[in-house]
């Protein structure tokens, strides 16, 4: 049974999955209607704790301690890593240590290391890269406020249709058979009660397996495998390092959501294949037995042959994006276009006036037609009274062109022509009158003011 999230958590968890938890990475490719989640710089290190990492003997990938780190009795970092994943590590660091760093022996296999501030005697070293003193790269605190959202996020989401979690004697059986992503949810008390577990799901799957309660203790029933299933050969397989079903392809995309747990233990005997995400968790490793991925805790404790084997989560973490409503676009209105009147049959006539008279006179429908002395009294009106009678003048006894118009046309010129083949010359006549007649203006009085200086 799914555990109650309080309102306010999942919807502090949608509403940043949506915002800042969005993965960018083009890879991670979701269906219309999607997101996938970012587990952010928490991805890029095997052990990434919040608090305290108290561990020996080694962690293949990369280190992240948020509070202080103790690998008295020896440590290594990053053996596994590849040189593209080093890079894309903050400042190259496979070792950061907000913290102080205890340990006479702690030796970064590939990439740098930075650390706090050290105890006394402490020994780190780098194989392939330099180490530090100073600030840690990584903001601890938005990242694991991150790590919280997702994880709650995750848990929110609803089981798929055909997943099934069926306990068999000592045996729990979990299954799905969706192609992209499968969501399953089981108790703490269900998964502990078993010594094996059972996972099939198709090759090449998401699959998130939230885990309810506030312990989860793997030792209190002494599981001691956790089987995937192979499709290729049509078996489980027993996950271990030099073993895996599909060479590794389901548990790369395999992760094991703890949202509410504070205290989650691993049995010495068993490998536990896939990523755990537990941000609120102390993580006890044990004394033996490897996580076969990635651990994201509150906390971590581990000794003898307690390791994180480094295979990273490589798998979208799809959630289903809330609808949204269109925003609100006003109606285009079409603009008003007077009807096209026919060639041969002008809804107005333009008459031209009388020879000798300037200006012209309007039709009864309220057309007028084009006059060519108030095209220079326009321009004359820039060029002082002198200009305009000279304007007037050369403008008087030319006759205007006559137009068809629409009865829409008006005598301010608000109107537009029918387009008959012929609408464009019109404005150019006109045009070319106001060019002229300004022209003229300006001629006589250049005229005038010669005289009076003679």
């Amino acid at each position: 049974m799914r555990i109650p999230m309080p309102a306010a958590a999942l919807a502090l968890g949608g509403s940043l999955a949506l915002a800042g938890l969005v993965a960018p990475v083009a890879a991670q490719a979701a269906e219309p209607g999607q997101q996938c989640l970012n587990l952010g710089v928490a991805n890029l290190y095997g052990e990434f704790i919040e608090g305290d990492d108290t561990h020996t003997p080694d962690a293949e990938g990369a280190v992240a301690v948020g509070g202080n780190a103790d690998f008295t009795g020896g440590f290594s970092v990053g053996q596994e890593l590849t040189a593209e994943q080093v890079a894309a590590l903050p400042g190259g660091n496979a070792l950061v240590v907000a913290g102080k760093l205890t340990g006479h022996n702690t030796q970064v296999m590939k990439g740098n290391g930075v650390y706090g501030s050290k105890a006394e005697g402490a020994v780190v070293e780098a194989h392939q890269g330099k180490i530090s003193q100073g600030a840690s790269p990584i903001d601890f605190g938005a990242e694991f406020a991150r790590q919280r959202a997702v994880s709650t996020t995750l848990a929110a989401q609803a089981q798929t249709a055909a997943a099934k979690v069926e306990a068999k004697g000592a045996d729990l059986y979990l299954s799905s058979s969706d192609a992209r992503i499968n969501s399953l949810t089981v108790s703490a008390a269900t998964l502990q009660g078993a010594t094996n577990v059972f996972l099939k799901v198709p090759v090449g799957s998401v699959t998130v397996v939230t885990v309810t309660g506030d312990v989860y203790d793997m030792a209190a029933a002494r599981t001691t495998g956790f089987h995937l299933w192979d499709e290729a050969k049509k078996t489980y397989v027993l996950d271990d390092k030099l073993q895996s079903a599909a060479g590794g392809a389901v548990r790369s995309k395999l992760l094991w959501n703890l949202p509410t747990a504070t205290k989650v233990v691993k049995n010495s005997a068993a490998a536990w294949p896939g990523t755990v995400l537990a941000p609120n968790a102390a993580f006890d490793l044990g004394s033996g037995g490897p996580v076969n991925g990635s651990v994201i805790a509150k906390s971590l404790t581990g000794k003898g042959g307690a390791e994180t084997h480094h295979y990273p989560f490589t798998g979208c973490l799809t959630v289903e994006v809330p609808p949204t409503a269109p925003p609100t676009v006003p109606p285009t209105v079409p603009p008003t276009v007077p009807p096209v009147v026919p060639t041969g049959t002008p809804s107005a006539s333009v008459t031209p006036s009388a020879p000798g008279t300037p200006g012209g006179s309007a039709s009864p429908s309220g057309s007028a037609r084009p006059s060519g002395s108030a095209s220079a009294s326009a321009s004359a009106s820039a060029s002082g009274s002198v200009a305009a009678s000279a304007a007037a003048s050369a403008s008087a006894g030319a006759p205007a062109a006559s137009a068809s118009a629409s009865p829409s046309a008006s005598a301010s010129g608000g109107g537009s022509l029918a387009h008959t083949g012929s609408g464009p010359v019109v404005p150019l006549a006109i045009g070319g009158a106001v060019v002229i007649a300004a022209g003229a203006a300006i001629v006589v009085a250049t005229r005038r003011r010669a005289a009076r200086k003679a």
